[in-house]
């Protein structure tokens, strides 16, 4: 795979980087597959965290034994010293190493977050304190929220920004781009395939390749993934009229504000899935009734009733959505389009006798 450096910190790492959420789902020896799976392509940035429940554990049996040819990045959304002390050490532990290469503040999404990373005694001076010692090589940030990715950057205490960006989030590539160029801060991109909802590989990448020296996460879930990817990126190619005309309509369909699946939101104390009931209008326009209207979608969707108004969710949303009333308006034209299905399922039967 071609090697890009990652701004300032003179790291070079593989334009397409490993992505550390889904393998916290899988069998842990199918995750640590897949870990393995991407270093043998040439795969060389891996991208875990804390929150990520398992996920560091899995990759430091998957880097057992090759941890040399492995760019690793963890990260802390803690906001104090002690507690990120407390993380980094946690992480030390999981990943099985006694250093990592890129240690990020996660989920910095607001001024108040940003000011106490680098408040005295904070998050920022355990951090410098831990590469003196040699725990930590770079520092780095990421955000949900473009004015404070903008801010941090300006400060320059950090080496690398991680930032969504694909064709239908596009805002990052005209505001935190050339700001992070300007400051040789290396950028790291999340939500390529905005979380899931864009369902064209070849059309997402063919997006990011037209940006030099991004280095593109993305999460793997099954066996070939990332060989897809990479074929895909190798490949390269301009956007096409068609290209071009597709994206405007996937942008069309989505519209603004969607889900993007980060699922910060939760836990929800109901226990409701709210990531995938927000994903519900686009799965009725795309996937076949039966795998909709029969199974486990049934069950978590009547579990919107059970919301109780907390609105813990909401508080806890980068996007700043308004997930109860999205989540209730999914649940009504769920219900009306599974009525219309069983009426048409009633129907044909009638016909058939």
């Amino acid at each position: 795979m071609e090697k890009i450096r990652l701004g300032k910190t003179e790291l070079m790492v593989s334009e397409i980087g490993f992505g550390g959420i889904p393998i916290q789902t899988p069998p842990e020896e199918a995750a640590v597959a897949l870990v393995r799976e991407s270093l043998d392509l040439g795969v060389n940035f891996i991208d875990t965290s804390r929150m990520y429940t398992c996920s560091e554990e899995r990759i430091g049996k998957a880097i057992k034994g090759r941890r040399s040819e492995v760019v690793l990045a963890t990260k802390s959304a803690s906001r104090t010293g002690a507690k990120v002390q407390e993380d980094l050490e946690q992480s030390l532990k999981n990943l099985q190493t006694d250093y990592v290469d890129l240690y990020q503040f996660h989920n910095v999404s607001t001024a108040q977050d940003l000011q106490a990373v680098h408040a005295p005694g904070g998050p920022l001076e355990v951090v410098r304190k831990a590469r003196q010692a040699g725990a930590v090589r770079h520092i780095g940030i990421t955000s949900h929220r473009l004015a404070v990715a903008r801010d941090a950057i300006a400060t320059d205490l950090f080496e690398t920004v991680m930032i969504g960006l694909n064709f239908v989030n596009t805002e990052a590539a005209e505001e935190i781009l050339p700001l992070a160029r300007e400051h040789d801060t290396g950028v790291i991109v999340m939500k390529p395939m905005a979380g899931g909802m864009l369902e064209k590989p070849a059309l997402a990448f063919k997006y990011l390749l037209q940006f030099s020296g991004l280095l593109t996460l993305i999460g793997i879930a099954r066996p070939g993934e990332m060989a897809e990817i990479i074929k895909i990126v190798e490949a390269g190619g301009s956007l096409t009229e068609a290209d071009l005309s597709d994206m405007d309509r996937i942008r069309a369909e989505l519209g603004n504000g969607f889900c993007r699946m980060c699922n910060y939101c939760q836990p929800c104390p109901q226990q409701i899935m709210i990531s995938a009931i927000m994903y519900t209008q686009v799965a009725l326009t795309r996937f076949a009734p039966e795998r909709i209207f029969k199974g486990e979608w049934d069950k978590f969707m009547a579990k919107i009733d059970t919301c109780i108004d907390c609105g813990e969710c909401e508080k806890r949303c980068p996007y700043e959505l308004p997930i109860r009333e999205r989540i209730r308006e999914a649940g009504r034209r769920y219900a009306a389009a599974k009525n219309h299905y069983l009426c048409s399922c009633g129907t044909a039967k009638q016909l058939n006798r």
